[in-house]
């Protein structure tokens, strides 16, 4: 089913990018409260939630963010992390406004480059056991 108002919003990302494991970090550290849970889009569970919302055809490239029984994609799931971050980064979800195919060009461009710019690991990080019940 899907999730309720009062659970957790779910981060699926790419198990095995850096830049993607760095942003989990990211969010880890400014999410104190807990309220981002994260799965590799590469799992088991992140496959079964990816074919439940109908994302089939999302590449892997993208960060998908489910929160409230809603899945949302590329910036738009970027700006609605931020959004929920603690400190300044809540400002970055004004570039919202910004038309969408402006937003997820630029969203893709990174995309296509990480693994060049931040490197490729062959399997996905192990978290700290503290942080360990955040990860599906």
């Amino acid at each position: 089913g899907y999730l309720k108002m009062n659970e957790p919003s779910i981060i699926l990302f790419d198990g095995v990018c850096n830049l993607c494991n760095g942003f989990v970090n990211f969010v880890i550290d400014r999410d104190p409260v807990g309220k981002f849970k994260f799965g590799a889009l590469q799992s088991e569970e992140g496959q079964k939630l990816v074919r439940q919302y109908h994302l089939q055809e999302a590449p892997l490239e993208s960060v998908i963010l489910i929160e409230n029984g809603k899945a949302y994609r590329e910036s738009t799931a970027a700006l609605r992390i931020a959004k929920g971050l603690k400190g300044r980064w809540k400002l970055f979800y004004a570039f919202l406004i910004v038309p969408p195919f402006i937003r997820n060009a630029v969203y893709r461009y990174i995309a296509r480059n990480r693994y060049k710019w931040f490197g490729k690991q062959d399997i996905c990080r192990i978290p700290e056991p503290g942080i360990m019940k955040r990860f599906l």
